[in-house]
């Protein structure tokens, strides 16, 4: 019976899913370490905990460490240690050593936390990657702006999710951006060439440090220009021919990628562009799931519990490659209007034809009343499925140009 222990900084929905999944594989005791108290979880969530333990600071490696061994004391001692959250993976792998628990080790847990160590590993090891330089000073950032010219992208080593991060076209807008982010000896800022092209992301599940299953998906468009303009409804699209040939060389580096930096067990995201001329550069990889509901996308293209498989090779090493039965596709709705203002409506879905109605099979709709969300997922979702991967994209196209948010 594997005592398993889950960390996480809030119960939030999202944790409280993989919590779920976690302590519903054969045998778990599950123990879970968090900022939130217990409390704040749904009954049925708290119903699976076996023991919890609550700390001031979870991502403080020697908290952590404290709740884990807390933690077994009641269960007995851990055989696994693992979360989600991508500030997290650095001091779990920093607890898992400290007290004897298998895991991903914390200098590859660091090369994919520091997004510069992660490009200099990379590029050592002959993988494509953008140029970039960590800049401790505004002249260090001006100096590599003069080597690569504009575009160039601002933002912090450790970042995830593209928050805190910059576009800078011009010298106004770098100098904006690093006023933004001021650079400093003990907080230097990370600049890097604009690569141009078609976003997607590949995802991993590896085994011992082989690549068993990849998935990936089609960014419309770029997560740093839906960051840069909070009015663009975005749409990120799963296609069902994950396996034709035209993503071989993306999946190779995928591959050499992943062997640099160390990657053990798990699932991996790994952000990528096609460039213009068709060849590929890797934006960032985080040993993490994927946000912007892509577990989700992959559940519905496989008609399988993804959260869940997740968990049995975090806790078991073991993963079962499902089949992909259809194209999946989320449409992320953001509310347009006034600053600071509320959710007065929601229009044009009346509009959105029948056809593309009978594909939707999850939504999260806009709550009237509630605050915008100052998130890159917006304020709702619409999610549909269908085999033909075209018929995703027309009918994601419909929902976007048909519905829209509106604040007051």
């Amino acid at each position: 019976m594997p005592t398993v222990l889950f960390a996480a900084p809030l119960l939030s929905e999202n944790a409280s899913r993989m919590v779920t999944a976690i302590a519903s594989l054969p045998g778990v005791r599950l123990g879970v370490v968090s900022t939130d108290p217990q409390e704040r979880a749904p009954e049925a969530v708290r119903r699976a905990i076996a023991a919890h333990w609550r700390v001031d600071d979870v991502l403080d490696p020697g908290q952590l460490a404290w709740a884990v061994e807390s933690l077994a004391d009641r269960l007995g001692r851990p055989d696994r240690l693992f979360g989600a959250y991508e500030q997290l993976q650095v001091p779990l792998a920093e607890v898992r050593e400290r007290l004897g628990i298998a895991g991903l080790p914390s200098e590859a847990a660091r090369n994919f936390r520091d997004k510069a160590r992660m490009k200099d590993v990379l590029r050592a090891a002959g993988v494509p990657v953008a140029r970039h330089r960590l800049a401790e000073t505004v002249a260090d950032a001006d100096a590599f702006v003069r080597e690569v010219g504009f575009p160039v992208v601002v933002k912090p080593p450790a970042g995830a999710g593209s928050v805190a991060t910059f576009r800078a076209d011009d010298a106004s807008s770098l100098a904006h951006a690093l006023e933004a982010a001021p650079p400093s000896g003990g907080n230097p800022v990370l600049v890097e060439e604009f690569v141009t092209g078609d976003e997607h992301s590949l995802e991993t599940i590896s085994i011992d440090g082989r690549q068993v299953w990849h998935s990936l998906t089609h960014y419309y468009p770029t997560p740093l220009e839906v960051v840069r303009n909070p009015w663009i409804q975005w749409c990120v699209v799963l296609p069902r021919e994950v396996d034709e040939p035209r993503y071989d060389d993306a999946k190779a580096v995928g591959d050499r990628a992943l062997q640099a930096l160390g990657m053990t067990t798990g699932l991996t995201h790994m952000e990528w562009f096609r460039r213009r001329d068709g060849s590929v550069a890797v934006s960032e990889i985080a040993a993490r799931p994927p946000g912007a509901q892509i577990t989700t996308l992959v559940s519905r293209a496989t008609d399988t519990d993804f959260v869940r498989s997740w968990a049995e090779v975090m806790v078991f090493g073991t993963f079962a490659p499902p089949a992909r039965k259809y194209a999946a596709g989320i449409a992320f709705l953001r509310a347009q209007g006034p600053q600071g203002g509320r959710i007065r409506a929601v229009h044009g879905l009346e509009r959105v034809r029948h056809d593309v109605k009978e594909l939707v099979v999850d939504a999260q709709l806009p709550t009237l009343g509630a605050e915008a969300r100052p998130t890159y997922e917006g304020d709702g979702w619409i999610l549909v499925r269908h085999p033909e991967t075209q018929v995703v994209v027309e009918a994601l196209r419909d929902v976007v140009s048909n519905v829209r948010v509106e604040l007051a």
